[in-house]
C-alpha cells in the first residue's frame, strides 16, 4: 500500500505539475478517441499500450475482456457502452484479449473456478467462446496453442455480443461506429488485429482497420 501512496505523491509533484494545463482542460469534459475493452489484467496498461493521454481512452475492463449479450445484464458493462456511444459519440470500439488470460483458462479448465462462484457464472458469458474450442479443435492438444486459440476466438464472440447491445448495432447501421478486435501479447509487446479479409490475427501493423467486424471464426491451426 506504501508504494501507492509513494505513487501519488510523486504524481501529484512530478506528473501533475509539469502537465497541469492538460489535467485543468479535463474538467471541461471528455471527447475520447475510442472505447476500449479489455480485460481487468493487472499486466495491461491501456493508456500506456496506446501511449495516450489522459481523455483520450474511455476505458471498460472485465475479467477476460467480456461482454455480456444486452438485456442478459444490466450492470455497468452496458451502462458503459451506451454510454460511449451515445453520450459521447465514440467512433471506434476496441476489443483486446491477451496473453495468458486467467479468465480464458480457467473457461477451458471449469474445475479450476469451481469454489468462485462469481467467476464461473460470469464465465457463462463467454461459453460460446468454449464450445467453439472444444468442438471445432479437438485437434490442438498443445496447453499454450489452444489457450492462445481461446483468447482470440473469445475476442471474436465478445465482438458479436457487442453487436447485440442496441446503441451499438444503431450506430453500426448508420455507419458511424467501427469494431476492431485485437490480441496483445504482455511479454513481446506485440498486438495483433483480426483482420477479416485473411480471416486471422495479425500484426497491427499490417491491418487496415475495417469499416466493421463480420461474422469470422479462425481457420484451424
Amino acid at each position: 500500500m506504501q508504494k501507492l501512496v509513494d505513487g501519488i505523491h510523486r504524481f501529484q509533484r512530478e506528473s501533475f505539475s509539469r502537465d497541469q494545463k492538460l489535467f485543468e482542460t479535463l474538467a471541461e469534459g471528455q471527447n475520447p478517441l475510442a472505447l476500449f475493452i479489455t480485460c481487468s489484467d493487472s499486466r495491461i496498461d491501456p493508456s500506456r499500450l496506446t501511449q495516450t493521454e489522459p481523455g483520450e481512452l474511455f476505458i471498460q475492463r472485465t475479467a477476460g475482456n467480456i461482454v455480456p449479450a444486452y438485456g442478459s445484464v444490466f450492470a455497468g458493462e452496458a451502462c458503459t457502452i451506451e454510454y460511449a456511444v451515445m453520450a459521447l459519440g465514440i467512433k471506434d470500439i476496441i476489443i483486446c484479449g491477451h496473453s495468458h488470460c486467467g479468465a480464458m483458462a480457467g473457461l477451458l479448465d471449469p474445475a479450476s473456478v469451481e469454489k468462485m462462484p462469481a467467476v464461473k457464472a460470469y464465465l457463462q458469458h463467454a461459453e460460446a467462446t468454449r464450445r467453439i474450442v472444444e468442438e471445432n479443435y479437438q485437434h490442438l492438444t498443445d496447453p499454450s496453442k489452444r489457450l492462445t486459440l481461446t483468447v482470440e476466438e473469445n475476442v471474436l464472440v465478445q465482438l458479436e455480443s457487442l453487436k447485440t447491445h442496441p446503441s451499438v448495432a444503431a450506430a453500426l447501421g448508420r455507419g458511424e461506429l467501427k469494431l476492431h478486435g485485437w490480441v496483445y501479447k504482455f511479454e513481446t509487446g506485440e498486438v495483433f488485429a483480426f483482420n477479416p479479409e485473411r480471416n486471422a490475427f495479425l500484426p497491427i501493423e499490417d491491418i487496415s482497420p475495417p469499416a466493421t467486424m463480420p461474422d469470422r471464426t479462425l481457420p484451424p491451426i
